[in-house]
């Protein structure tokens, strides 16, 4: 079952730059940087609440980050959702019709275990399913 909304991701060219521009806008800092090489991008997290904003750099030309932007610009990427059991989950959403990205969930930002839904499934939106690592 999803619980809430974990985070939004949003994607910039530079995370340095931006960084400036979200402590301006939320009045506080970023509370982590993080690589995720699987995905090749730098990670930065402010939370709000009970939700985060990630800030998505790419670290590599031909990552998905990467091409997000030379497509589309810089902007909203995905929207991911906390769930308590990833596995079900991607069982129970293949049963409903999604398309999902990776079969098997991978080691993401901010100790989580992640899996992807694709947009042609969910209205144009990129979903992201997020279980804490341990949980």
């Amino acid at each position: 079952m999803i619980n809430k909304i974990e985070h939004i991701g949003i994607a910039v060219k530079s995370l340095k730059d931006s960084n400036k521009l979200f402590e301006s806008l939320f009045g506080k800092s970023h509370y982590k940087i993080e690589s995720v090489e699987s995905e090749s991008v730098n990670t930065s997290f402010f939370k709000l609440g009970e939700s985060k904003i990630e800030l998505l750099e790419a670290t590599d030309d031909d990552g998905p980050i990467a091409k997000f932007i030379a497509k589309k610009g810089e902007g909203i990427h995905h929207i991911a959702f906390d769930v308590d059991d990833i596995e079900a989950e991607i069982k129970r959403l293949k049963n409903e019709g999604f398309i999902v990205l990776n079969d098997k969930p991978k080691k993401g930002a901010d100790n989580k275990l992640v899996v992807f839904l694709h947009p042609k499934s969910t209205n144009g939106v990129l979903i992201e399913l997020c279980q804490e690592i341990g949980k």
